[in-house]
């Protein structure tokens, strides 16, 4: 399963095709997108800080440092809005070091085995920076770079963000330069993301957004319920690096094709929940189901549809409250992360769907969060 199209192909016929960017909205007002400097990096270079809001109140923060999602305030079942994603409001903790919280994630995200990958008959040899694997595009991935910020609007005139950014051939290892564009888009309940990267030498792709969700905006995500379609995961060795076996979940703590606590079986998982859920195929670069998360408590929900042919599942196994947003110290399964990705180690399993991209090809990606509330 690939997700790229060649250029000079009708690529506007395909991805309409595929349902990833039609239209079937009316055009609506929107409220303009908020825009203010965030601070500066010891390089100086400038950072800002967007915030989208949509017509249901839904608000969106986003920082042009790393991409990173900061904020996204939901009502609850009592009206209320309350932040669901781990974040700061400042700066400072995100150049400090966190960990990839609401983070691009790029080239390549999760972990390639050793760091090392042979394409066309040339191995590259990647940054390791997760003991002796590459984990998440490297030292400085894309969750440390600054990008480049355009406020736009969706089709629906929804209020959008677009950011871009140019990885040089080199960098962390990686062979070609590649050109990628990111979009938020904040329609309605629903917060869009569609990720699209050209490149003029071959090279392994796999991008994704990094956010760890809490959708009580306090204590652990134990007692909220979790929905993934996929009857099917990739185990993994003592180093987190996938074996290359596909493993029926049905009998597993790993099976959630039924909505289930995440905290009822994860005693059961050692170290907890940081693995790749191979999702139920649809059409090629077809938006499918991957999963819904609940939250007894507060009553909010999050169903995430996808074109990528994984989920990641990390229940914040190595979070041990070093970190602290306002009086909430970030304990372990204060947040979880539900990335939408190809799987682990795809250059080196032959048998996974290919992540190789092309020159002459897009690579494209859309992924969508629907919020709600029971």
């Amino acid at each position: 399963m690939k997700t790229f199209v060649k250029v000079n192909q009708m690529l506007s016929v395909a991805v309409v095709a595929a349902g990833l960017f039609a239209c079937n909205c009316e055009k609506k007002s929107c409220q303009p997108i908020q825009e203010e400097a965030w601070g500066q990096l010891p390089s100086g270079d400038s950072v800002k800080l967007f915030t989208l809001t949509s017509k249901t109140g839904i608000e969106v923060k986003i920082t042009t440092y790393g991409g990173a999602v900061t904020s996204i305030k939901t009502p609850d079942n009592k009206g209320q809005m309350g932040n669901i994603v781990l974040g700061f409001d400042s700066l400072a903790p995100y150049v400090k070091g966190t960990p990839y919280f609401g983070a691009l994630i790029g080239r390549f995200g999760n972990r390639i085995a050793q760091g090392r990958f042979t394409l066309n008959d040339s191995t590259y040899q990647l940054a390791t920076n997760d003991g002796a694997n590459h984990l998440h595009g490297g030292i400085k991935g894309f969750d440390k770079v600054v990008w480049t910020a355009n406020p736009t609007t969706s089709c629906c005139g929804a209020p959008a963000l677009e950011l871009t950014y140019v990885s040089k051939d080199g960098e962390e290892g990686y062979p070609g330069n590649m050109s990628v564009k990111v979009v938020y888009a904040l329609e309605d309940n629903d917060l869009k993301i569609t990720y699209e990267a050209t490149t003029d030498k071959a090279c392994p792709v796999n991008l994704t957004n990094h956010a760890y969700y809490n959708l009580s905006g306090t204590g652990t995500i134990l007692d909220h319920e979790l929905t993934i379609d996929a009857l099917e995961y990739t185990p993994v060795d003592s180093t987190l690096i996938p074996t290359g076996e596909l493993v029926k979940v049905e009998g597993t703590p790993f099976d959630f094709i039924k909505p289930f606590a995440i905290g009822a079986r994860i005693d059961q998982v050692p170290g907890g929940y940081d693995h790749n859920f191979v999702l139920t195929p649809v059409a090629a670069d077809s938006l499918r189901f991957a999963g819904r998360l609940t939250d007894p408590k507060s009553g909010r929900t999050m169903e995430i549809m996808t074109t990528e042919p994984g989920l990641q599942f990390y229940s914040g196994n190595f979070l041990d409250g070093t970190l602290q947003t306002g009086d909430w110290s970030l304990v372990k399964y204060s947040g979880l992360c539900l990335e939408t990705q190809h799987f682990p180690d795809s250059p080196n399993k032959a048998n996974f769907p290919s992540v190789i991209l092309n020159p002459g090809e897009k690579y494209t990606s859309t992924t969508i969060m629907k919020f709600g509330v029971k």
